[in-house]
């Protein structure tokens, strides 16, 4: 199973979000997400949040919080483990990302952009202020979310 990161980074009420437009072989093509992506070989969740947000936003995060865990099931790709985050400290620039187009987004509009059904779960959670450290296990067939189960700690 693949470890990978998701940060949603917060700023003045809004999400840095990501739209993925740019890959022409992309599982999240057209989708709107966070920014992270897949760790390196002995990398911990940490080092793959903090390298991946610097390779794809140019920022330099100071401040995080690792707020779940969320297991990725599907019939169509590799299982993924992602360790989700959330941050509101940074140092310097946006700057263009390969992958897509990046835009601070009012957090009261991402509810409404395409995603994926179980970041949708996730998502809501993060937006209604959850505090409670989670783990979220999502079941696809193709694109359709068939299962999903979360529990708190």
């Amino acid at each position: 199973m693949k470890m990978t990161t998701l940060c949603y980074i917060e700023k003045d009420g809004r999400y840095l979000m990501l739209h993925r437009t740019k890959k022409e072989k992309d599982i999240n093509k057209g989708k709107w997400i966070g920014v992270g992506g897949h760790a390196e070989e002995g990398e911990s969740p940490e080092d793959c949040l903090l390298r991946e947000i610097k390779e794809e936003t140019g920022l330099t995060l100071t401040s995080y919080r690792f707020r779940g865990l969320v297991t990725f099931i599907s019939n169509e790709c590799e299982n993924e483990l992602m360790c989700l985050f959330t941050a509101d400290g940074f140092d310097g620039e946006v700057q263009i990302c390969d992958e897509g187009d990046l835009q601070w987004i009012d957090k009261e509009i991402v509810p409404t952009l395409p995603t994926w059904s179980g970041d949708a779960i996730f998502l809501k959670m993060l937006l209604e202020g959850e505090k409670r450290f989670f783990s979220l296990k999502l079941v696809y067939e193709g694109s359709e979310l068939v299962e999903h189960r979360l529990e708190f700690y």
